[in-house]
């Protein structure tokens, strides 16, 4: 693992508030100029800005948790495979290779972030601030580094486990990747503390709260299968009375809307800011060829996943634009004449997820009717019927229908279907019944993704997933 790069772009980060990739270029100063920030509350709060900003990049929920968290899956699928180098089309067609760019990018950004916590949480200490303040910053520090970790570890699997900052990067060479049961319980322990120090509401949009806490550290709890842990969790947020489902699936992601009271938390974007570096290119890259200038095709919705939708399905037409040819995701919006700028949040925990994984755990452990009630609550603000199921195997099969629905293109399908056991199933069914699947496999090697060989390369302690070279 590339230390070095990691802790000097992170060091970069911190002082311009702002994880443009244009800047990891850097002068040997930068040591020098570290060594000698953070000294007080000002440069504390630059250096959590830049936390969040380190969110925005492409490894991160600028592209790779959209497509690593749905195109694998059958709910999207890549218009041109052969666009961008293949990479997109790799993903598509479990062909993957420790070369593709979007993985190597996924491990890179992840860890400049969490090195960034890292220094944040090694020098508020030294800081003369309130208590209160010192303890929320430590609160969204230590969000912020759960949850890159757990998108880590569900994508790779094991990966190194670094919660100090990186001072000697040689320190760090030779670890190789910890077990993922080990990172899980850093996840944990990160989360269980962020719960009691950050606020209910946030001083900033798009800043971590306790209910963003206690919202990932249910879906933690629910990926490992620990389902009674995750009912409290989850129930933390329903009770807090913060958050609550909309009137209209079409005012959630709206952007003139945002902030609203189903989001518990997004990543943040916005157009026409620092020569464009605010905003996402998502938009572009997931809009069908010709619809609109520079348009990729890839992590389309498939016609599968549209035809679920019934007509009065209000979310048909929210959650989808349909082009002259192809199915896209209504979910990012074009915000700006310059198309690769649009200022859609990314939306990473909504109240409708908390439910829907709330009525998973009731179902997991029993109480039926308690699950039908946060399954219907969903339902009803679409419009359509509510059910009555009384067999626990068909309830979990219909919550999972109705997440499948309900955060189609949000990045979840796919680890839906890797905690629950399903992957290799339905996607064998999935390449069975839809056309240009010929000869598309998977086992259960699929589940994670190769680890980068960049990463390999420079650390030659970091061993390559099982199935990949």
């Amino acid at each position: 693992m590339n230390y070095k790069y990691i802790f000097l772009s992170a060091a970069l980060c911190a002082l311009t508030a702002s994880c443009s990739e244009s800047l990891l270029d850097l002068s040997p100063e930068t040591n020098n100029v570290l060594n000698n920030y953070y000294k007080n509350e000002e440069q504390i709060n630059k250096g959590v800005n830049a936390a969040y900003a380190c969110l925005q990049y492409s490894g991160q929920y600028g592209i790779a948790n959209h497509v690593l968290g749905e195109l694998p899956s059958d709910n999207t699928w890549d218009e041109v495979p052969a666009n961008d180098g293949g990479n997109y089309g790799q993903l598509d067609e479990f062909n993957m290779t420790s070369s593709n760019t979007i993985i190597a990018d996924s491990w890179k950004h992840n860890y400049i972030g969490i090195q960034q916590c890292n220094i944040i949480l090694n020098r508020v200490d030294g800081v003369d601030m309130t208590e209160n303040n010192r303890s929320v910053v430590k609160g969204e520090i230590k969000f912020l580094r759960a949850l890159m970790y757990f998108n880590l570890v569900r994508i790779f699997g094991d990966v190194p486990l670094v919660t100090k900052e990186t001072e000697n990067v040689n320190d760090y060479f030779g670890q190789g990747r910890t077990n993922k049961s080990e990172v899980y319980q850093q996840i944990i322990s990160d989360l269980k503390e962020a719960t009691e120090m950050l606020p209910l509401t946030a001083s900033l949009q798009g800043h971590a709260t306790k209910g963003a806490a206690e919202g990932l550290l249910g879906k933690v709890y629910l990926t490992m299968g620990n389902y009674s842990e995750a009912k409290i969790e989850l129930l933390k947020v329903v009770n807090s009375g913060q958050y609550a489902l909309l009137d209209d699936p079409n005012d959630i992601f709206d952007t003139e809307n945002e902030g609203n009271r189903e989001i518990i938390f997004d990543v943040q974007y916005q157009s026409g800011l620092n020569g464009n570096s605010e905003g996402s290119n998502a938009f572009m890259m997931f809009s069908p060829s010709g619809s609109v200038s520079g348009a990729k095709g890839h992590n389309l919705p498939t016609r599968e996943v549209y035809n679920l939708f019934a007509d009065n399905d209000k979310r048909k037409t929210a959650y989808f634009r349909l082009t002259e040819v192809h199915v896209a995701t209504n979910k990012l919006k074009q915000t700006s004449n310059v198309v690769k700028d649009s200022g859609s949040n990314v939306v990473v925990l909504r109240y409708a997820d908390v439910l829907l994984m709330l009525a998973e755990c009731y179902a997991q452990t029993g109480d039926i009717e308690a699950a039908l009630t946060c399954l219907n609550d969903v339902k009803s603000r679409a419009g359509i019927d509510e059910v009555e199921i009384s067999d626990s195997n068909a309830l979990l099969d219909e919550i999972a229908l109705e997440r499948r629905k309900e955060l189609v293109c949000e990045g979840h399908r796919w680890f839906d279907l890797i905690r629950t056991g399903k992957a290799i199933e339905v996607m064998k069914a999935h390449f069975a019944n839809t056309t240009g699947y010929n000869g598309v496999s998977l086992n259960e090697n699929n589940l994670v993704q190769p680890v980068p060989l960049s990463q390999i390369d420079t650390d030659s302690s970091i061993k390559q997933n099982k199935g990949y070279i």
